[in-house]
């Protein structure tokens, strides 16, 4: 049986919209610390993450839906290459996640199940640190020591995932998405601390539920990160998001909620060599008005050559 077809229930369209959150930001997560951190040009950096999250997603207490539980296990595979650009340090990445999501709920006193496996939206992230981050290359960076950096960078989803035009819920967005960001980051001693803000922008999806036009209002997100570094290249770090915004229409009627939430995690990362490590991360929600209740849990293994 398919995963949860309401097209019977107009007032679930809501739904849509918690699930592009869990499917995409939650896939390649916006709450990444040291996003804009100082580093040596010319670094090739590998990721494979594998990531859990479970939580029920309906809130609202009008729908005649209980107990709408996703589970997802999600595997990604990423590439990052850093380099100068007018002197100053860029970076470019790209990331791939594939989904296995499971889902269950009980919909007017009848239990329903479904799955949907494949690939997510693509991201691709560019960014430039404009100030306080020179492209130094590894053994001028090794004598660097860093201060404030400023950064801006732009953030691409690419609507590279599974889906299903007559289905309500799916893997993929089936639409481009755009975040410009400005980050600014700090270094102390032990002490990292981090800033961020931006805004995504959606392209229209034009085959909503067969050829219904959906349309999503710009989401503004912020971003917090504090780290503390060990001298042995370990740190733990707390993370702190808030966003708000992507009231949805389709068809012009309005189909769904404002979203308002806010989500804490903490992330760990332990060095395996001088070109490798590992980063542990958690997050769960502080509040939020609709769904989003969901804990999440991921693991990456990083490798860096030059």
């Amino acid at each position: 049986m398919v995963l949860i077809d309401l097209a019977y229930i107009r007032k679930t369209n809501f739904l849509l919209v918690v699930i592009l959150f869990i499917c995409n930001a939650s896939i390649a997560q916006d709450l990444e610390p040291r996003a804009y951190a100082n580093m040596p040009k010319g670094a090739n950096i590998i990721v494979g993450s594998y990531g859990y999250l479970k939580g029920d997603i309906v809130t609202e207490a009008s729908l005649p839906i209980k107990d709408f539980i996703i589970t997802s296990n999600n595997l990604g595979l990423g590439y990052m290459r850093s380099f100068g650009l007018a002197g100053k340090l860029a970076r470019i990445q790209v990331a791939v996640p594939y989904v296995f999501m499971d889902g269950e709920a009980t919909v007017s006193g009848e239990k329903i199940t479904g799955n949907r496996t494949g690939f997510g939206d693509m991201r691709i992230r560019f960014g430039i640190n404009l100030l306080g981050s020179p492209a130094l290359d590894l053994k001028s960076f090794r004598q660097y020591q860093q201060k404030t950096i400023f950064g801006v960078s732009l953030v691409t989803s690419v609507p590279t995932g599974i889906y299903y035009s007559d289905k309500r819920i799916n893997i993929g967005a089936n639409r481009w998405g755009f975040k410009p960001e400005v980050g600014i980051s700090k270094r102390f001693e032990h002490v990292y601390v981090e800033l961020y803000s931006g805004v995504w922008f959606y392209t229209q999806n034009h085959e909503y539920l067969g050829d219904n036009e959906l349309k999503q209002d710009p989401v503004l997100s912020f971003q917090a990160h504090g780290c503390y570094f060990f001298k042995n290249q370990m740190w733990f770090g707390i993370n702190l998001n808030w966003f708000s915004g992507g009231k949805t229409t389709v068809d012009d009627i309005p189909a769904g909620s404002i979203i308002n939430s806010s989500r804490i995690g903490g992330t760990f990362s332990m060095p395996l060599s001088r070109m490798q490590s590992l980063k542990f991360q958690f997050n769960t929600g502080i509040f939020k008005n609709i769904g989003l209740n969901y804990d999440s849990f991921s693991v990456g293994y990083q490798y860096v050559f030059f």
